[in-house]
């Protein structure tokens, strides 16, 4: 049986790579895509990656994930700090999760420090520009093998 991931990524990350390099880096969301797809392979497990600026849509990849994905790695991006619907439907799915900040958000605007995803995730990742995508995968394949 393969093992999948759902990887999720929330508003504004379609425009990594030429959003405020200073603080999210270079790398596009596609280069994220990639390095999450090729360090899942290591372990066996396929990616199933989506990006949406709208909560609803993210919060509909969730909930189909629990019909065919074994974990879930999110950076929520703006909707950490904003959304309870989406720690619901993480909650709901019963999943491992994994969540994931580019930036250092405790070393940013102090809005930016609260997360609603962290209560239900096994693992957070901060501050570890993209390569922060690459210890989830990590992770969640230490957490998949049991």
């Amino acid at each position: 049986m393969t093992r999948r991931i759902l990887l999720v990524n929330g508003p504004n990350l379609n425009m990594l790579g030429t959003r405020e390099p200073a603080i999210y880096g270079h790398e596009t969301l596609a280069d994220v895509v990639d390095l999450v797809t090729r360090t899942a392979s290591e372990f066996g497990i396929e990616v199933r990656a989506m990006q949406s600026n709208h909560e609803g849509e993210i919060i509909d990849a969730i909930h189909a994930a629990r019909a065919d994905c074994d974990a879930v790695i999110i950076n929520p991006a703006a909707f950490t700090h904003t959304s309870v619907a989406i720690l619901d439907a993480l909650t709901a799915v019963e999943l491992p999760v994994a969540e994931v900040h580019i930036s250092n958000v405790h070393s940013r605007e102090a809005f930016r420090h609260h997360s609603y995803v962290s209560p239900v995730a096994q693992c957070v990742i901060v501050g570890c520009g993209v390569q922060g995508y690459e210890f989830a995968v990590r992770r969640i394949a230490t957490l998949l093998a049991g």
